[in-house]
């Protein structure tokens, strides 16, 4: 089983990229299962969602603590809640950032020290960054950056691919506005190619 936990915030489309990442995994042959955790929380508030793929029937309900895959959509995260938490040396880290990976790992490690928080498990070579609040500005003129991590997911991990990823967009947006599912579209090659 494969486990993956997305943080961002309220607002932010977190809860769609998880249903997304699983329609796109149950296109591929996965079984796949996808809730958010969050309460009343206003929007800005951080939230959580996450994604379980296996190729047998998933019965765990309950929420991932020890993620393999961990997505932040918002780096400004970082340094407000301990994202980091349950994750280890295997564990696979994507961050929307505009920063390389050395900036974001330095960053990271500095910020943890500083907050009193366990030092930073995850090694080097399993973070990356996307630069997805840049491509949905480009195309949607607004921070909609879960759609491009989605692309970034696809191209980092290989777990799911882009024909999952059309056909998830168009299923999740069927009957919205054709311009809608294109973008959405672009914005995911776009994550990818970068």
């Amino acid at each position: 089983m494969i486990q993956i936990r997305i943080h961002g915030r309220g607002g932010q489309g977190v809860v769609t990229a998880a249903e997304l990442i699983a329609l796109a995994a149950f296109n591929d042959g996965y079984q796949a299962q996808a809730f958010p955790f969050f309460g009343v929380e206003r929007s800005g508030a951080p939230i959580q969602a996450f994604v379980r793929l296996a190729d047998k029937p998933i019965t765990n309900r309950e929420q991932i603590y020890e993620p393999d895959i961990l997505i932040i959509q918002d780096d400004s995260l970082l340094s407000d809640i301990n994202v980091f938490e349950g994750t280890d040396a295997q564990t696979k880290v994507i961050i929307n950032t505009s920063r390389t990976v050395a900036e974001i790992y330095k960053a990271i490690q500095i910020n943890n020290r500083s907050q009193g928080w366990p030092k930073l498990a995850i090694k080097e070579k399993n973070l990356f960054v996307s630069p997805a609040t840049a491509i949905a500005i480009e195309i949607f003129h607004k921070n909609l950056a879960n759609v491009p991590l989605v692309g970034a997911l696809a191209r980092y991990t290989k777990l799911i691919n882009l024909a999952g990823i059309k056909k998830a967009l168009e299923s999740k947006f069927a009957g919205k506005n054709p311009t809608l599912i294109s973008q959405n579209i672009q914005a995911a090659l776009k994550a990818y190619s970068l």
